[in-house]
Protein backbone atom coordinates (compact mmCIF):
# COMPACT_ATOMS: atom_id res chain seq x y z
CA UNK A 1 0.00 0.00 0.00
CA UNK A 2 2.91 2.24 0.95
CA UNK A 3 4.69 1.89 -2.50
CA UNK A 4 1.38 2.33 -3.97
CA UNK A 5 1.06 6.21 -2.08
CA UNK A 6 4.97 6.68 -2.95
CA UNK A 7 4.23 6.87 -6.83
CA UNK A 8 0.44 8.60 -6.23
CA UNK A 9 3.01 10.90 -4.05
CA UNK A 10 5.45 10.71 -6.72
CA UNK A 11 3.14 12.56 -9.51
CA UNK A 12 1.04 14.62 -6.98
CA UNK A 13 4.22 16.44 -5.57
CA UNK A 14 5.52 16.33 -9.89
CA UNK A 15 2.10 18.22 -10.55
CA UNK A 16 2.24 20.80 -7.36
CA UNK A 17 5.72 21.68 -7.92
CA UNK A 18 4.86 22.51 -11.91
CA UNK A 19 1.81 23.60 -11.30
CA UNK A 20 3.71 26.22 -8.53
CA UNK A 21 6.48 27.11 -11.00
CA UNK A 22 4.56 27.64 -14.02
CA UNK A 23 0.87 28.38 -12.87
CA UNK A 24 0.98 30.08 -9.64
CA UNK A 25 4.34 32.15 -11.39
CA UNK A 26 6.45 30.76 -8.18
CA UNK A 27 9.22 29.14 -9.32
CA UNK A 28 11.30 29.10 -5.83
CA UNK A 29 8.08 26.97 -4.21
CA UNK A 30 7.81 24.95 -7.28
CA UNK A 31 11.53 23.90 -6.92
CA UNK A 32 10.91 23.48 -3.36
CA UNK A 33 8.21 21.21 -3.80
CA UNK A 34 10.06 19.58 -6.36
CA UNK A 35 13.02 18.61 -4.04
CA UNK A 36 10.51 16.93 -1.66
CA UNK A 37 10.57 14.05 -4.04
CA UNK A 38 13.43 12.21 -3.07
CA UNK A 39 12.36 12.28 0.47
CA UNK A 40 9.69 9.57 -1.00
CA UNK A 41 12.24 7.63 -1.88
CA UNK A 42 13.84 7.71 1.96
CA UNK A 43 10.56 7.32 3.33
CA UNK A 44 9.98 4.40 1.11
CA UNK A 45 12.82 2.83 1.87
CA UNK A 46 12.58 3.41 5.59
CA UNK A 47 9.48 2.02 5.58
CA UNK A 48 10.16 -1.21 3.71
CA UNK A 49 12.96 -2.24 6.24
CA UNK A 50 11.41 -1.72 9.01
CA UNK A 51 8.86 -4.23 8.02
CA UNK A 52 11.51 -6.73 6.88
CA UNK A 53 12.79 -6.19 10.42
CA UNK A 54 9.73 -7.03 11.97
CA UNK A 55 9.03 -10.07 10.73
CA UNK A 56 7.41 -9.83 7.48
CA UNK A 57 7.96 -12.89 5.02
CA UNK A 58 9.41 -10.70 1.50
CA UNK A 59 7.46 -10.99 -1.06
CA UNK A 60 6.00 -8.56 -4.06
CA UNK A 61 5.54 -5.27 -2.16
CA UNK A 62 9.36 -5.80 -1.14
CA UNK A 63 10.49 -6.13 -4.73
CA UNK A 64 8.75 -3.48 -5.75
CA UNK A 65 9.51 -0.57 -3.48
CA UNK A 66 13.51 -1.87 -4.25
CA UNK A 67 12.39 -1.30 -8.11
CA UNK A 68 10.37 2.03 -7.60
CA UNK A 69 13.34 3.56 -6.02
CA UNK A 70 15.81 2.05 -8.68
CA UNK A 71 13.59 4.12 -11.17
CA UNK A 72 13.77 6.80 -9.41
CA UNK A 73 17.28 7.01 -8.98
CA UNK A 74 18.23 6.20 -12.35
CA UNK A 75 15.06 7.76 -14.50
CA UNK A 76 13.43 10.14 -11.64
CA UNK A 77 15.47 13.29 -12.82
CA UNK A 78 14.80 12.63 -16.36
CA UNK A 79 11.55 12.34 -15.95
CA UNK A 80 10.89 15.04 -14.27
CA UNK A 81 13.43 17.37 -16.49
CA UNK A 82 11.06 15.66 -19.71
CA UNK A 83 7.56 16.87 -18.11
CA UNK A 84 8.42 20.17 -16.99
CA UNK A 85 9.92 20.91 -20.61
CA UNK A 86 6.60 20.25 -22.03
CA UNK A 87 4.71 21.99 -18.86
CA UNK A 88 6.83 25.09 -19.68
CA UNK A 89 5.78 25.03 -23.45
CA UNK A 90 1.98 24.46 -23.12
CA UNK A 91 1.49 26.62 -20.21
CA UNK A 92 4.18 29.56 -19.71
CA UNK A 93 5.11 30.03 -23.49
CA UNK A 94 8.37 28.05 -23.33
CA UNK A 95 10.12 26.15 -26.40
CA UNK A 96 9.06 23.52 -28.00
CA UNK A 97 10.69 20.03 -26.10
CA UNK A 98 13.31 18.67 -28.28
CA UNK A 99 12.77 16.05 -29.45
CA UNK A 100 15.00 13.24 -29.78
CA UNK A 101 16.96 12.33 -32.93
CA UNK A 102 15.38 9.94 -35.82
CA UNK A 103 18.53 8.68 -37.78
CA UNK A 104 21.74 7.61 -37.92
CA UNK A 105 24.41 7.75 -34.91
CA UNK A 106 22.94 10.54 -33.49
CA UNK A 107 19.74 8.30 -32.46
CA UNK A 108 22.01 5.83 -31.82
CA UNK A 109 24.01 7.62 -29.21
CA UNK A 110 19.86 8.86 -27.85
CA UNK A 111 19.15 5.37 -26.94
CA UNK A 112 22.90 4.09 -25.37
CA UNK A 113 22.12 7.17 -22.97
CA UNK A 114 18.55 5.65 -22.34
CA UNK A 115 19.81 2.31 -21.85
CA UNK A 116 22.50 3.92 -19.48
CA UNK A 117 19.38 5.33 -17.29
CA UNK A 118 17.73 2.48 -17.15
CA UNK A 119 20.51 0.25 -15.76
CA UNK A 120 21.30 3.17 -13.20
CA UNK A 121 17.81 2.08 -12.49
CA UNK A 122 17.90 -1.75 -12.48
CA UNK A 123 21.76 -1.54 -10.70
CA UNK A 124 20.11 0.03 -8.27
CA UNK A 125 17.33 -2.01 -7.71
CA UNK A 126 19.23 -5.14 -7.93
CA UNK A 127 21.59 -3.94 -5.26
CA UNK A 128 18.74 -3.10 -3.02
CA UNK A 129 16.96 -6.11 -4.03
CA UNK A 130 20.30 -8.12 -2.50
CA UNK A 131 20.83 -6.05 0.52
CA UNK A 132 16.86 -7.17 1.57
CA UNK A 133 18.51 -11.15 0.48
CA UNK A 134 21.12 -10.35 2.72
CA UNK A 135 19.02 -8.46 5.59
CA UNK A 136 16.41 -11.18 5.45
CA UNK A 137 18.88 -14.17 5.67
CA UNK A 138 18.74 -17.63 5.69
CA UNK A 139 15.73 -17.39 7.77
CA UNK A 140 13.12 -16.49 5.15
CA UNK A 141 12.25 -17.55 1.78
CA UNK A 142 13.61 -14.46 -0.47
CA UNK A 143 12.67 -16.01 -3.90
CA UNK A 144 10.09 -13.27 -4.41
CA UNK A 145 13.13 -10.99 -4.20
CA UNK A 146 15.46 -12.89 -6.57
CA UNK A 147 12.79 -12.94 -9.09
CA UNK A 148 12.76 -9.22 -8.90
CA UNK A 149 17.01 -9.40 -9.75
CA UNK A 150 15.90 -11.42 -12.61
CA UNK A 151 13.76 -9.03 -14.15
CA UNK A 152 16.40 -6.46 -13.44
CA UNK A 153 18.67 -8.20 -15.31
CA UNK A 154 15.85 -8.87 -18.48
CA UNK A 155 15.21 -4.51 -17.98
CA UNK A 156 19.26 -4.32 -18.69
CA UNK A 157 19.61 -6.61 -21.59
CA UNK A 158 16.46 -5.29 -22.97
CA UNK A 159 18.18 -1.62 -23.21
CA UNK A 160 21.24 -2.66 -24.54
CA UNK A 161 19.73 -5.09 -27.38
CA UNK A 162 17.51 -2.18 -28.14
CA UNK A 163 20.54 0.31 -28.07
CA UNK A 164 22.70 -2.01 -29.70
CA UNK A 165 20.17 -2.85 -32.64
CA UNK A 166 20.63 1.13 -33.29
CA UNK A 167 24.19 0.99 -33.50
CA UNK A 168 24.32 -1.97 -35.51
CA UNK A 169 21.20 -1.04 -37.89
CA UNK A 170 21.10 2.78 -37.57
CA UNK A 171 17.40 3.84 -38.92
CA UNK A 172 18.78 5.95 -42.17
CA UNK A 173 16.99 9.27 -43.32
CA UNK A 174 14.24 9.42 -45.41
CA UNK A 175 15.81 9.73 -49.33
CA UNK A 176 13.52 12.41 -50.35
CA UNK A 177 14.55 14.51 -47.02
Amino acid sequence: MLIVLCEVAFWVLLAAGLALRYLAKKPRLGAAVLLCEPLLEVVLLVVTAIDLKNGAQPDLKHGLAAVYIGFTVGLGHSTIRWVDARVAHRFAGGPPPVRPPKYGMARAVHEWKVAARWTVAAVTALALLQAAVWYVGGDGDVSTLQAWQQKMLFVIGINVVIAGGYTLFPKREPAGR
